[in-house]
C-alpha cells in the first residue's frame, strides 16, 4: 500500500496540481468536516470510478485510513489504478497535522 503523510499531502499540494483527493467517507461525516476534496462515499465508487482522473495521483481518505485501505486496493486490483495512495490516519492525521482547528466531530 502506497500512503503519504497528511503533512507531505499538504505540502505537495501547494506545489502541484497532480493529486485529486477523494473522500470515501459517509454524507453526513463529510458534511461534517471536509477538505474541500472530492465526495465519493466508500459505496458508490465502483459505480463512479469514471470520476477518477487516469492522469492525477488519486488520494483516498477516510476518517482513519481504514476504510480507504479497501477502496485503494478496489481500484488497483479490480480498475487496474496504480497511481492510488491512501492519506494515512485519514482527516483525523489532517486535522493533528495540518488544520488543527477543523471540527471532526
Amino acid at each position: 500500500m502506497n500512503l503519504i503523510t497528511a503533512k507531505d499531502l499538504s505540502e505537495q499540494m501547494k506545489q502541484s496540481n497532480d493529486y485529486f483527493i477523494v473522500d470515501i467517507r459517509e454524507p453526513y461525516e463529510y458534511e461534517i468536516a471536509n477538505i474541500g476534496s472530492k465526495h465519493i462515499p466508500m459505496g458508490e465508487i465502483c459505480n463512479r470510478i469514471s470520476e477518477l482522473p487516469a492522469d492525477k495521483i488519486t488520494v483516498i481518505m477516510c476518517r482513519s485510513g481504514k476504510r480507504a485501505e479497501a477502496v485503494a486496493n478496489i481500484l488497483r486490483t479490480d480498475f487496474n489504478r496504480s497511481n492510488v495512495v491512501i492519506l494515512e490516519g485519514g482527516i483525523l492525521a489532517w486535522k493533528e497535522n495540518v488544520e488543527p482547528t477543523l471540527s471532526i466531530d
